[in-house]
């Protein structure tokens, strides 16, 4: 029995969001579990509580991913050009161990490697990743069982990584906990996770969008920081914080998180930039000077045209298309008629790099799902996006068994590989759609319409709007107006996840 203590406060607090009651997905799939939470249940009184349940369920999906992989783990990464394409199991970690230099004992960006890579072409923080997973590998026996060993080694912090992210998803809307669902059976999640190491750039960020929605700026700023000299999209964030910031008049708690993703960062680089600048520069080099690649719809045209177009042109190009993409999700921003979310415009700015961007590498879709949970926490859009991805994640494989199988032609040939492409940019583009629809009608916004204003936003949260252009100036507006209970942040709140219940 709930005690009297907590049956009184929850008279004078708002409930959690149960999404069984809310989402017709979410409804339908309970029924694998007992079906959608009685009117009658007693809450907030079992072990079982949302970030727990979270946190499990995603390491399991993430321990299925490992098992994903089993079929390359004893054989394919070793035996057979295709075979690691034709089973979906292929992983840069194993084969980067020798190619880089860890093998050996190479120093990252300090030892100069063999080949046409002269140096590690990651950004620092990964690379000491990297290098720590390095150190706790097994240095005896054949250079096959140490590949193996190395794999392990960085599944197991890659897992921990993911659990991370779990944590940090489920707490940063507090009153909708099992949205973290959404992130832990996202299938992409799974299937990619321990392709490269991107998930230790994706925990930074998702661990500093929590201390941004608690009002702790100058952490989210060192988090971010930190994140960005693990991979770079990370520092997209910071310009739709600015034009929130710029909004609502939030300048110092701007200044103060500028200034710790720059502190943070510069203390990470600045060593390896002095001592090593070759190796330093050599992530950006590779970056700015490799062509038309995997996923992209510049790989498209570039394969279907006898004039493909040129890297400058490409690099040029693409630059200009994600900057306009930004300048409208600035305008938008200001002209909305209700300030956008910060997780809205987080999973917007990092769309529009990867829609617009000359690579897109299956591991990538890491970098979008814990921005497009707190964005559009809606289990038919989210599955939508999620089934495009799957297919995208099959279709680059086999395409690669058909490219690396000679005469045989196992496998997707290149006009199939395009319409696996399609798949993910249609997908990602109607995420995206549907979230600057939630922006213009913000009674479209599932979690603006049970009761929240911006749960990520930190200071952000039911603040007021100091500057706004267009129609959203007539009349002036209080950004936070709406019908339904407010949301105390600081404390232990109302729906925190310990108190959730689907």
């Amino acid at each position: 029995m709930p005690s009297a203590e907590s049956t009184q406060a929850s008279v004078h607090e708002p409930e959690p969001v149960r999404p069984t009651r809310e989402d017709k997905v979410a409804a339908a799939g309970s029924e694998l579990i007992g079906g959608p939470i009685g009117r009658r249940a007693v809450l907030g009184t079992s072990w079982w509580t949302p970030v727990r349940v979270v946190v499990l369920v995603a390491i399991g999906m993430f321990a299925l991913g490992l098992v994903q992989k089993a079929p390359c783990y004893h054989s394919a990464w070793f035996f057979g050009a295709s075979s690691q394409y034709t089973k979906a199991c292929y992983s840069d970690i194993p084969h980067l161990y020798q190619g880089r230099g860890f093998a050996d004992g190479l120093v990252p960006y300090f030892d100069k490697l063999p080949g046409d890579m002269p140096y590690l072409e990651y950004p620092v923080l990964t690379g000491v990743f990297m290098e720590v997973a390095a150190w706790l590998t097994p240095g005896s026996g054949s250079i096959q069982h140490q590949e193996q060993w190395y794999w392990v080694v960085n599944a197991g912090m890659l897992m921990v990584c993911a659990a991370v992210i779990a944590v940090c998803v489920t707490r940063t809307h507090a009153r909708r906990p099992w949205d973290g669902l959404l992130l832990a059976l996202a299938p992409a999640f799974a299937l990619t996770a321990t392709i490269n190491w991107d998930l230790l750039a994706v925990a930074l960020t998702a661990a500093a969008m929590l201390m941004w929605s608690r009002g702790r700026s100058l952490a989210f700023g060192v988090l971010l920081g930190l994140a960005t000299a693990a991979k770079l999209y990370p520092v997209f964030l910071l310009g739709p914080l600015f034009v929130l910031c710029w909004r609502a008049g939030k300048w110092r708690e701007f200044g103060r998180a500028l200034s710790g993703a720059v502190v943070a960062w510069l203390v990470v680089n600045l060593p390896v930039m002095a001592f090593a600048t070759d190796g330093w520069w050599q992530f950006y080099k590779f970056s700015h000077d490799r062509g038309v690649d995997f996923g992209s719809f510049w790989l498209i045209w570039a394969q279907n045209t006898s004039n493909p177009p040129s890297t400058d042109f490409v690099n040029t190009t693409a630059t200009l298309l994600v900057v306009l993409c930004f300048l409208g999700i600035a305008a938008l921003t200001l002209t909305a008629p209700r300030r956008p979310r910060f997780a809205q415009l987080a999973f917007l700015v990092v769309a529009a790099f990867i829609l617009t961007n000359k690579v897109y590498s299956p591991q990538y879709v890491l970098w979008l799902v814990p921005l497009a949970v707190l964005a559009r926490p809606k289990w038919r859009d989210f599955l939508i996006w999620q089934a495009c991805e799957v297919a995208y994640f099959l279709g680059i494989w086999m395409y690669l068994a058909y490219t690396t199988s000679g005469e045989a032609h196992k496998g997707l040939p290149t006009d199939g590989y395009h319409w696996a492409i399609v798949a993910h940019l249609v997908g990602t583009a109607y995420l995206c759609a549907v979230v600057v629809r939630d922006i213009v009608m913000p009674d479209r916004d599932v979690v603006r319409r049970s009761g929240d204003d911006d749960p990520s936003g930190g200071v952000l949260d039911g603040a007021e709007d100091v500057f706004v252009l267009g129609a959203a100036a007539h009349p002036p507006r209080h950004a936070a107006h709406f019908e339904g209970p407010q949301v105390e942040w600081g404390g232990r709140g109302p729906g925190s996840p310990e108190d959730g219940s689907l």
